[in-house]
């Protein structure tokens, strides 16, 4: 959806909204922190910087760190970056780490959460280093299709399977065993694909919104009926 026209400020407007907290702020040093590559507004058609209010709270956090944390422009934009890909920013000689909780409620996951989850991004680094698995595991992992990079970047998916995997080893089991898993998932997916179908074909972008609703309600439906039936099956085992 195109943003509209007043959503944008120019330049003079981002300085004057920064002055108030930031004496020292001008129209150079702006441009300088873009040159650098710590914001990129977008330009109009005659060449002049648009911001968007996201633009300006990168601004503020840019600042904030250099005046109050006196952190090199280098650590800023590394942590900008963690940011963007849904991260932490590591803590000095650390490493980033998720911002959010990708803990479930009663087995299930809400449906907000599934894009959530996915639209993290993590290095292969990252991604050892907040599951705990090894990188021969990861491998092994990645053969049996469980987990599969998006890119150049692992997803908050990747993370919580791979976090699963950790706690699972603990008794025993092996990514081996988990193939009956990756094979349930897909029949589930299989389900969910032939429902959304017909919504899928319409060319409306209502009609994709409505899909995407509906594929998020039932994958987190499926994962409570997973759940029930699997604690039905265990409570059966100790009748």
């Amino acid at each position: 959806m195109a943003v509209p026209a007043r959503a944008y400020l120019s330049i003079g407007e981002v300085l004057n909204r920064l002055r108030g907290d930031f004496s020292d702020i001008t129209i150079s040093k702006i441009r300088f922190l873009e040159s650098e590559g710590l914001i990129e507004p977008q330009r109009t058609p005659s060449g002049y910087r648009k911001f968007t209010t996201s633009d300006l709270e990168r601004l503020r956090y840019v600042l904030l760190a250099q005046r109050d944390q006196y952190l090199p422009l280098k650590v800023i934009k590394e942590n900008l970056d963690a940011m963007d890909r849904g991260l932490q920013p590591a803590a000095i000689g650390g490493v980033a780490h998720p911002a959010i909780s990708l803990a479930t409620v009663d087995g299930a996951m809400a449906p907000s959460a599934f894009a959530q989850t996915s639209e993290m991004r993590l290095s292969r680094d990252e991604l050892l280093k907040n599951s705990g698995i090894s990188d021969e595991q990861l491998v092994e992992l990645e053969g049996y299709g469980l987990i599969a990079p998006r890119g150049r970047h692992y997803d908050g998916d990747a993370l919580a399977i791979a976090k699963a995997v950790t706690e699972m080893a603990s008794f025993g089991i092996e990514a081996r065993h988990l193939r009956s898993f990756k094979s349930a998932a897909d029949r589930e997916i299989g389900l969910i694909e032939q429902v959304i179908t017909p919504l899928t074909r319409q060319k409306s972008s209502e009609a994709k919104a409505r899909a995407e609703e509906v594929q998020k309600e039932i994958a987190s439906l499926s994962i409570r009926l997973h759940a029930a039936l699997v604690r039905g099956g265990l409570h059966r085992l100790r009748s």
